[in-house]
């Protein structure tokens, strides 16, 4: 799944345009993600960014794949201040009011993203592990829910449902997680 616009699927504070190419003459404010980067230039996603009450700026976000199977694009946060953007499968959480507040997640590649606004939850999906988001940041993480792959078969206010590989049996299974902590609810 590759995005390249905005997902809004939540309230928000701020406007966003993603840019074809850095500009030539940098705004009074840019911030680069993550701070300390070699070569971020290359490939970096590059997005206008308009908070309601505050100056915009210019959000440069570093690269990780450049692979059409991992996601590019932005997604409204369930904080209304906060945006996410994902550049090549690496993830960062920035505050658009306090752009020196991010965070860049831990899981590398997020493979998918899905916006459940009935649980105020933006959910992160990777090779093996799902991370859920709310409003004041990481709510859960299910680890190794799967040995390889996972897929997003259903997705509920309460629960989601998907199917695994189990490395040991080589056997495809599903499961079901509650979405209020990532505690498996149902595996076959």
């Amino acid at each position: 799944m590759t995005t390249s616009s905005l997902i809004s699927a939540f309230a928000h504070i701020w406007r966003a345009e993603i840019l074809p190419s850095r500009p030539l003459i940098l705004p009074p404010r840019h911030f680069t993600y993550p701070a300390q980067v070699e070569e971020v230039e290359r490939g970096a996603l590059e997005v206008m960014i308009s908070p309601s009450d505050d100056p915009p700026f210019l959000a440069t976000f570093a690269l990780g794949f450049r692979d059409p199977v991992v996601p590019t694009g932005l997604w409204s946060m369930p904080n209304p201040e906060e945006l996410c953007a994902l550049s090549g499968g690496y993830a960062y959480v920035i505050s658009t009011r306090h752009p020196e507040r991010f965070v860049m997640l831990s899981m590398r590649p997020v493979l998918a993203v899905h916006a459940v606004p009935a649980a105020a939850l933006l959910l992160f999906i990777g090779h093996r592990d799902i991370l859920a988001w709310g409003a004041d940041g990481k709510t859960w993480q299910a680890n190794s829910v799967s040995s390889e792959g996972i897929t997003v078969d259903a997705i509920t206010a309460t629960t989601l449902r998907g199917t695994g590989w189990e490395i040991r049996t080589d056997q495809e299974f599903t499961f079901t997680l509650d979405l209020a902590n990532g505690q498996r609810i149902g595996h076959s």
